[in-house]
């Protein structure tokens, strides 16, 4: 427990938290939405710096990041809490846990980059659960790789506040930011918060301002945000705000938590929306959580050659060659080259 960062006192004991949009105001003993800030003696603490939840070496391609280093690998960390309360969330377990969940381990900063260095992991991925409410300890440990040579990636639902984001994103090399849906009723209803506005600007400010590698994600759930109209208008956003080179990840839907009720997304509809994203600009689209599927590859957007052929997270094909088409000539905007190796592979 250590004092948090972006808060301020209000009176009577109380605090308002300014990490997150939710902007919690906080009574004396209580906790914010995320379960994991709480107002001690009228002043805001952190309750989960340096407790970690899970640790992997994962290929980056499960993040997923498709245009980072491909073939890297990515040492991922998490804690518990999340500013969102998904009912469909895969990691209800910890997302929806606090302080008390019983397997957590302590860590330092230090012996995060440590592992990841001991382990062949090129990137530090701050995942599994939100890292945005482990803000200062991502931070610190995002600075410190940083200095190691050690890239940081933030798989994320964006929803920070821009002061707290605009310091933290220096150190952040790439980020998959999950766009839940593109209307409010669905963030408020499945998600637990007002709107997605703030992630959709945190989208911008990393790529438009701080030049961060940037992917989204779009988890498509039948009846709740699959419409046709709904997913054009995320495609022309992602056009018009982030560039038509922007990789986006539609991915399949699968009952888990408190969404058990609705079948699994049709893999025809997952196709649909990749058809509609490419028809409105898009260049780099994918298909997600359908394994073998010809969506997963990359192709050039000039002459239409697969040039990363992915087979789940692992690569069989690569034709990118000092950033361009290894056919045509193309460029392509792949950050990094193939690392073609074998890491050691851990859990912890």
């Amino acid at each position: 427990m250590r004092e948090a960062m972006y808060w301020e006192p209000l009176g009577d004991g109380k605090v308002r938290c300014r990490l997150c949009p939710l902007n919690c105001i906080i009574n004396e003993g209580q906790r914010g939405s995320c379960r994991v800030r709480k107002n001690i003696g009228g002043r805001l603490y952190t309750l989960n710096y340096g407790k970690v939840s899970s640790i992997a070496a994962d290929p980056v391609e499960k993040k997923p990041l498709f245009h980072f280093w491909p073939g890297s690998c990515a040492l991922s960390v998490s804690t518990v809490g999340c500013n969102m309360h998904c009912k469909h969330c895969q990691n209800w377990e910890i997302s929806q846990a606090d302080e008390s969940f019983p397997y957590l381990h302590d860590a330092t900063p230090g012996e995060i980059v440590a592992l990841a260095r001991r382990y062949g992991c090129e990137s530090i991925a701050y995942t599994y659960n939100e890292p945005v409410i482990w803000y200062e300890f991502v931070l610190d440990t995002a600075k410190l790789a940083r200095r190691e040579g050690v890239y940081n990636l933030l798989i994320t639902n964006g929803y920070i506040n821009e002061e707290p984001f605009r310091e933290l994103a220096p150190y952040v090399d790439a980020m998959n930011i999950d766009i839940k849906a593109f209307n409010d009723e669905f963030y408020m209803k499945i998600s637990g918060v007002p709107g997605g506005e703030p992630s959709r600007r945190t989208a911008e400010i990393a790529k438009k301002e701080f030049g961060i590698q940037v992917e989204l994600t779009y988890l498509i759930i039948p009846t709740l945000n699959d419409g046709e109209d709904e997913i054009r208008r995320f495609a022309r956003w992602v056009v018009e705000s982030l560039g038509d080179e922007t990789p986006v990840h539609f991915s399949r839907f699968f009952p888990n938590y408190k969404l058990t009720n609705l079948p699994p997304t049709p893999i025809e509809t997952v196709e649909k929306a990749y058809r509609i994203a490419r028809e409105e600009g898009l260049k780099f689209v994918y298909v997600g959580n359908v394994p073998g599927h010809e969506g997963e590859n990359t192709y050039c957007p000039k002459c239409g050659k697969p040039l990363i052929v992915r087979r789940g997270f692992e690569i069989i094909g690569y034709h990118v060659k000092d950033g361009r088409c290894g056919y045509c000539g193309e460029p392509v905007p792949v950050v990094g080259t193939y690392r073609k190796k074998r890491y050691k592979w851990m859990w912890w």
